[in-house]
């Protein structure tokens, strides 16, 4: 519903420019806004107005409108003042403040069909009829940002989030939980993924900067129909997730770049423990030292390349080479080999998807 402060605002604007007097109330003849100069109107001449068939009615002088939303009596407006204008004002306001129902209401409605779209809370039938009563276009190409802050319930961040897209009629910024902000865009015919990343490193650097919020912003799929949404969400939840697991230097995440991680994401906990028991027994990555995890590292990173990881590292070749022999002593692995790398890299990708796992357990 809309707020008291909106509509005391708007008929002090009124008030200012036709330099008439408005009281709201509501059915019970409670006072929701007035201007400064109105009087106190009697609760009896009210309720009785409220049981009249009239849809405006003349009162001691003073003029009532009935104020409806949706066909339904919500306020009470009555004017003051020399009769012609503060009849022809009280046809203004009512016109005024019925139309700020609607737009509140619709946006309220918007707002709450979006949410439940993006949580698959509606039918079929349900998602094209409620869109085309609220105006929404529902083959309009469309992507799913998730923005999650450091705090719960940042107001700075979602303002400043609205501000950037809120106002477009054609965008949607809600949120279905304490810590995200969702952003729902719509896209034209030209616009591709590059685009879609530039609007999330522009999200991402103007919180940092505006809100001082480290965020971390994650999109799915381009999608085609107002159905298909929900998808893009579930992509851009999957791709958060994701993200934290094995790309946690990453501030903005992709969920079509996600590669091997989106595939382990969605594996179930038994079997990458049998993965993990079959390939390394009971001595696991996770319970090497820090030095030899390093080091395994920066030879990924160098595409297994022994001269550039040794020098990086600030040893002799021989020294790395003693350490991966090491290695494959106690692992049964040779990551100078391409297929030992790739199992001895998903495995240490597994080990930390299982300790987020147990973490958020």
């Amino acid at each position: 519903m809309i707020s008291s402060q909106i509509i005391q605002n708007t008929i002090e604007e009124l008030h200012t420019i036709t330099h008439v007097d408005f009281t709201i109330t509501d059915t019970d003849g409670n006072e929701v806004a007035a201007t400064a100069g109105a009087k106190d109107i009697s609760k009896n001449a009210i309720e009785q107005f409220v049981d009249s068939p009239a849809d405006s009615q003349v009162v001691q002088g003073d003029h009532f409108f009935k104020v409806f939303d949706d066909k339904k009596l919500e306020y009470i407006l009555i004017t003051g003042g020399k009769a012609e204008d503060a009849y022809t004002m009280g046809r203004v306001a009512v016109s005024h403040i019925q139309n700020l129902i609607v737009a509140y209401r619709e946006r309220y409605d918007r707002n709450n069909y979006i949410q439940n779209l993006l949580l698959d809370n509606m039918l079929m039938v349900d998602v094209y009829n409620r869109a085309k009563k609220l105006h929404i276009d529902t083959e309009a190409r469309r992507i799913v940002y998730l923005i999650e802050t450091k705090t719960e319930k940042d107001s700075t961040a979602k303002e400043i989030v609205k501000g950037l897209f809120g106002n477009q009629s054609k965008d949607f910024v809600t949120e279905v939980d304490e810590k995200s902000i969702i952003l729902v865009q719509e896209l034209s015919e030209k616009d591709t993924y590059e685009d879609v990343e530039r609007t999330a490193k522009l999200l991402r650097d103007m919180l940092n900067t505006e809100a001082m919020s480290n965020v971390k912003i994650a999109y799915g799929t381009i999608v085609k129909e107002i159905r298909q949404v929900s998808r893009s969400y579930k992509e851009a939840k999957m791709a958060l997730d994701v993200g934290k697991i094995f790309y946690e230097e990453k501030q903005v995440v992709a969920y079509n770049t996600l590669g091997i991680g989106r595939l382990i994401y969605q594996l179930p906990i038994p079997l990458c423990q049998m993965f993990m028991k079959e390939v390394f027994g009971e001595e696991t990555p996770d319970t090497f030292d820090d030095e030899i995890i390093t080091t395994i590292n920066k030879f990924f990173e160098n595409s297994l390349n022994v001269s550039e990881t040794a020098r990086q590292l600030y040893i002799h070749r021989n020294t790395l080479v003693y350490r991966l022999e090491k290695l494959e002593k106690s692992t049964g692995l040779d990551i100078r080999n391409f297929d030992d790398a790739l199992t001895f890299k998903i495995a240490m990708m597994v080990v930390n998807y299982m300790r987020y796992m147990d973490r958020d357990a």
